[in-house]
């Protein structure tokens, strides 16, 4: 996309969001029940130092990160471009996706053995794996896969959307929302819901209107049906973006107790990126960045805008290293206080990711390994 093709505020976003997910995974070396980094399928805070912060940081801050990449994929792309077809959709955005995740998901299954991070064993048989899903060394590649997905359902959606009155995109937000509490509903009150149950665990009665889908008929509406003036898109967004951030944040507290090993869904019960709370602070995040109206970002932003996918795929390379460190053995006594050692973390790992991603787009072909 050309300079002058660019959207500014768009451009804010990829670069807020790109280190909020590295504040996140700074975040996780603070609930980790183990030394291996990133917490697992169990989680423990080591004091009440920890239980609050990561609480802040993680949650209050750094839970509307997925959201905002998803918001701004749909932002961009929906509706297609008039004279597009289904396959042209697919072979533009996938060439554009799958080349630098394929290499990345082989760096990972193989690059740490380098520093002697995993066994020649674990190397294996993540590579084993691959056809099915992200190497155990990469987790946060996770994210990659929903991606696909929304970019597999833009071409049948895309042509409602183009043609579909505001109140119609309204009513299906409608049914996204009431989704969104499906993980409470599913969790406290039955874990077989609206027609779920063992032989049917997915496709409960409001499944095809959930999920990513709903961020994506979101970023159309805003675009095209929501002519609120600036004033009442900072009001409102402020309103939604504090009160979603704050019981995000509050329901980690909540639910923590140091010292205690608990199930990492119990510990994070509200952190689902498709539940109302983070909806709610995404939605108004996003309508605070739409009130970004200068004609031009700076340049520094723009060049990091460009580099954001090159720095998401390799960041846990230099996060999980760095971490090490400021760790120190010892969640409970890291080697700065918790409050300075995660923003530390996640600023060190971003400013590593920027120019290592500077100096591989300077190599002829970039394009096929940062994106």
């Amino acid at each position: 996309m050309k300079q002058k093709e660019r959207i500014v505020f768009v451009d804010y976003i990829r670069v807020i969001a790109c280190f909020l997910v590295m504040l996140v995974h700074a975040s996780e070396n603070f609930y980790a029940a183990d030394a291996s980094g990133l917490a697992g399928n169990v989680s423990m805070l080591a004091n009440e130092a920890n239980r609050f912060w990561v609480a802040f940081y993680d949650g209050t801050l750094g839970r509307i990160c997925v959201p905002l990449f998803m918001v701004v994929s749909a932002f961009l792309l929906v509706p297609m471009k008039k004279g597009t077809t289904m396959a042209d959709f697919y072979k533009h955005r996938f060439l554009r996706i799958l080349p630098p995740m394929i290499s990345f998901m082989l760096l990972y299954t193989f690059l740490p053995l380098l520093w002697g991070q995993m066994s020649w064993e674990q190397s294996w048989a993540d590579f084993k794996l691959l056809p099915f899903n992200f190497p155990s060394m990469a987790g946060h590649l996770w994210f990659m896969y929903p991606l696909i997905s929304l970019y597999l359902i833009i071409p049948v959606v895309s042509p409602w959307l183009e043609k579909a009155p505001a109140k119609e995109e309204r009513l299906f937000l409608c049914i996204f929302i009431l989704s969104t509490f499906v993980p409470w509903l599913t969790r406290y009150v039955s874990a077989d819901l609206w027609g779920g149950c063992f032989w049917n665990p997915y496709f409960n009665m409001l499944y095809y209107c959930s999920g990513y889908l709903g961020y994506l008929v979101m970023a159309h509406y805003i675009r095209f049906h929501m002519d609120w003036e600036r004033s009442k898109r900072m009001k409102i967004g402020s309103i939604c973006l504090l009160g979603g951030a704050l019981f995000t944040g509050w329901s980690f507290w909540h639910a923590g107790v140091p010292g205690q090993i608990i199930e990492t869904p119990m510990l994070e019960w509200s952190w689902e990126f498709c539940t109302p709370n983070v909806l709610c602070a995404t939605f108004g995040a996003f309508l605070l960045f739409t009130c970004i109206e200068k004609t031009e970002a700076p340049k520094w932003i723009t060049g990091i805008a460009k580099l954001s996918f090159g720095m998401y795929l390799m960041h846990l390379f230099f996060l999980s290293n760095i971490a090490t460190v400021f760790v120190n053995g010892d969640q409970a006594n890291p080697l700065i206080p918790v409050y300075l050692a995660i923003p530390c973390i996640a600023v060190l790992t971003f400013v590593c990711c920027v120019i290592t991603s500077k100096v591989i787009s300077l190599i002829p072909g970039s394009k096929w390994i940062i994106g």
